[in-house]
């Protein structure tokens, strides 16, 4: 029987995210800068195999129940339905996190393999402003690759839009009224100091408060019950989907947070914000045994704080941006 695996705090960890990769085949400003970003060797990301006994010993001993891939981009990582199969093999629920840019020609691989669910990053409907945020011209691609999800069965397919004041918060609406039409969750996220220009201040966040604001002024929402997902989920009370908020800067959700996430190196963080990373990959090389594993990954739960200090005078800025850690 799996022991739960619980912090300092009494909250128990069911949730891993991997991200496979730290390279991309956008420039998002919020993932990482346009120039100068150094990419891993390829010897020092982990092996399929060496995620895949990290991903049994967290299911078979701690009870996990999902795994969400994330990058990077992590549909650039080669043979990447191999990975989800044997993932899905451990007989949990596997999710990806991509900015579905090669869906058209992956998604029914992926679902094939054991994919359970996707989430899309997409933080704008405006085809030039795409290419001021990207530096790619593919709008078309990840319009495409949305459509190929939902053609495979993959349901729902959510919509990540980092919502920033000044770029993008003129197509809340807009995004709310295309998921509404397109049957798609669209997932509102307040922008976090995660930037890789190291931008960030928090007149740039676009807040819950207003998120929320705009959309009911349009439809009428009644909440759904939350649960541990970083959203809040609201329903449209006339049958036109739901939305979700993820308020992680002004109304964190550090209480009911039941993750933990593995970078690409092999790096255990257990908070997004954290400071520190347990070296995991050393011991996977080294010969350690899943004991000497299962220690690294409780020392690392049982370090982690109540929550992270955003807008607090003692908050400090993680190094990495958002493809070195993983979402």
């Amino acid at each position: 029987m799996a022991t739960e695996l619980i912090d300092g705090y009494g909250r128990v960890h069911r949730d891993l995210r991997i991200s496979v990769t730290d390279r991309c085949n956008f420039r998002c400003t919020y993932c990482m800068p346009e120039e100068g970003m150094e990419w891993l060797d390829r010897s020092a990301i982990l092996s399929f195999e060496e995620i895949e006994r990290i991903a049994r010993i967290l299911v078979e001993r701690y009870g996990f129940e999902s795994i969400r891939l994330t990058g990077g981009e992590p549909t650039i990582r080669a043979h990447l339905p191999l990975l989800i199969e044997k993932l899905a093999a451990l007989g949990i629920e596997v999710a990806l996190t991509t900015n579905a840019s090669a869906l058209t020609t992956m998604a029914q691989d992926l679902v094939d393999a054991g994919l359970s669910r996707i989430n899309i990053s997409l933080d704008t409907l405006k085809p030039e402003r795409f290419v001021a945020l990207t530096k790619r011209d593919r709008f078309d691609e990840v319009m495409q690759g949305i459509s190929a999800a939902q053609a495979v069965g993959l349901d729902p397919v959510k919509i990540n839009a980092v919502v920033m004041r000044g770029i993008n918060d003129d197509e809340i609406v807009e995004f709310a009224h295309w998921g509404r039409d397109n049957g798609l969750v669209i997932r509102f996220i307040e922008f976090m100091p995660l930037d890789a220009q190291g931008e960030w201040t928090n007149d740039t966040v676009v807040t819950y408060d207003e998120i929320l604001s705009q959309i009911s002024a349009r439809w009428e929402l009644e909440p759904l019950v939350r649960g541990s997902s970083p959203a809040d989920r609201f329903r449209y009370v006339d049958g036109g989907g739901e939305i979700g908020i993820v308020a992680s800067v002004t109304q964190n959700f550090c209480h009911a947070c039941d993750r933990v996430r593995l970078t690409a190196e092999g790096q255990l963080r257990n908070c997004l914000f954290s400071m520190d990373d347990w070296d995991l990959r050393a011991t996977v090389r080294s010969g350690g045994s899943d004991d000497d594993i299962a220690r690294i990954i409780e020392e690392a739960v049982g370090a982690k704080w109540e929550g992270h200090r955003i807008n607090q005078v003692h908050f400090i800025r993680p190094s990495k941006s958002m493809s070195q850690i993983g979402g």
